[in-house]
């Protein structure tokens, strides 16, 4: 049985070092609040403001480190709050999406592009992938057992030696299957 633990992605923004100084001030670093299940990557205690055509929300966390580009990342029912409709996308891949409102202590940022629901996918380490058989960018389709129980599909495997094992999902698939962080999935196909 190929089983893979369950993390829930809540709403959350990565941010270019450029757009980490704008918001927070020059020099600035992000001071890590907790680990995150991916090698290096943590949950910062900064927070920012971000702000859509009909709606907005405070206390955003942000995920470090510094990345290439800066990127929202929301679900289905933020994106309806934020009076938005960003495309389902992998991580990174934010050319024609949605731009938003940032606003942070020391000043504020308006991304041209940036905003996604991302989508679900698989973090494998590259010989996890390899014993299972499993390519990168494979579409691959989960079994969640339990008393709401679904079956995600389109669940994209990311394959990289800097990765530990770890399904993404977002709080309304999440609330959807009943899954909490730590539940596993099957993969079944």
């Amino acid at each position: 049985m190929k089983q893979v633990p369950i993390g829930v992605s809540a709403r959350h923004i990565h941010l270019s070092k450029e757009h980490i100084e704008q918001l927070f001030g020059a020099g600035y670093d992000l001071k890590p609040l907790k680990p995150l299940s991916q090698p290096g990557q943590f949950a910062a205690e900064e927070t920012v403001m971000v702000t859509g055509p009909k709606g907005r929300f405070e206390k955003v966390r942000i995920l470090g480190p510094a990345r290439g580009k800066s990127q929202l990342e929301v679900s289905r029912t933020d994106a309806f709050a934020l009076g938005m409709q960003p495309p389902v996308r992998e991580s990174g891949n934010i050319e024609g999406t949605p731009g938003i409102k940032v606003t942070g202590p020391q000043g504020e940022v308006e991304l041209a592009e940036g905003v996604i629901i991302a989508a679900r996918h698989i973090h494998f380490h590259t010989e996890d992938a390899a014993k299972w058989g499993i390519v990168d960018k494979q579409k691959l389709t989960v079994r969640v057992e339990g008393e709401r129980g679904l079956t995600f599909d389109n669940v994209v495997a990311r394959v990289s030696d800097q990765y530990a094992m770890d399904m993404h999902i977002d709080t309304d698939e999440a609330n959807a299957a009943g899954v909490q962080n730590g539940d596993l999935g099957v993969i079944i196909g």
